[in-house]
């Protein structure tokens, strides 16, 4: 089996799951997007996943998906999913049309000031951090209110929905908590779910999951 035919077998089988996750929560298998993750993964395997119609692709790191998004069909559309520093706001404008990981403020008026000049309408999503994990990036939940509303006051940002990355172990719980912050702000997406937990997110209301392993396997 050639490496392609290795990824299309793992996206076949990714794909059935999250439609009967969808199917079980009573929602469309459309209604949820894949993410493919190629974080450490190279540029031929994210081109074998976009030539059996994966089109949203995620990379943690600004300086990977530089190497990586540009080089991608002009339909593929490029998702960060990492932290950001705040002094790498305009390369992650210049190479991503999404952007997951707003957590503070000062990143978003970064992020809106370098999509202005650019002459863009970022899509953005606020990380809130659920687990209370100190280590973790992500907005509290008491303070993500008042993050939400200037987010959305910004001009060169369009904020989508809410994302989280819970701490290991029973993910669920979190899940459902982020779909009620989203219900209370109106935000209709929720970013949500990896590869070891993304049919229990998808159950619990997530309109994108980002799956990496599941589809490319281990990291190199």
């Amino acid at each position: 089996m050639t490496r392609a035919e290795e990824i299309a077998a793992r996206l076949a089988d990714v794909r059935k799951r999250i439609a009967a996750a969808a199917v079980r929560s009573g929602r469309s298998p459309e209604s949820v997007l894949l993410v493919a993750v190629g974080k450490t993964h190279p540029l031929p395997d994210l081109l074998a996943a976009h030539a059996v119609g994966v089109r949203a692709f995620g990379e943690n790191r600004v300086q990977e998906a530089e190497e990586k998004f540009p080089y991608l069909p002009p339909d593929a559309v490029g998702h960060l999913i990492g932290p950001i520093q705040s002094n790498k706001a305009n390369r992650a404008v210049k190479v991503a049309a999404v952007v997951q990981t707003i957590d503070s403020l000062d990143l978003a008026r970064r992020l809106d000031r370098a999509a202005g000049a650019a002459g863009n309408r970022l899509r953005v999503f606020v990380q809130v951090r659920l687990g209370g994990e100190a280590t973790k990036a992500g907005v509290d939940p008491a303070d993500a209110a008042a993050l939400v509303a200037a987010v959305r006051a910004l001009p060169s940002l369009d904020l989508r929905g809410l994302m989280t990355i819970p701490p290991p172990g029973e993910t669920r719980p979190h899940f459902a908590a982020l779909k009620k912050l989203g219900e209370v702000f109106g935000l209709p997406d929720l970013s949500m779910g990896m590869s070891d937990d993304f049919e229990a997110a998808i159950e619990e209301g997530a309109t994108l999951v980002r799956v990496g392993s599941a589809i490319f396997g281990a990291r190199p």
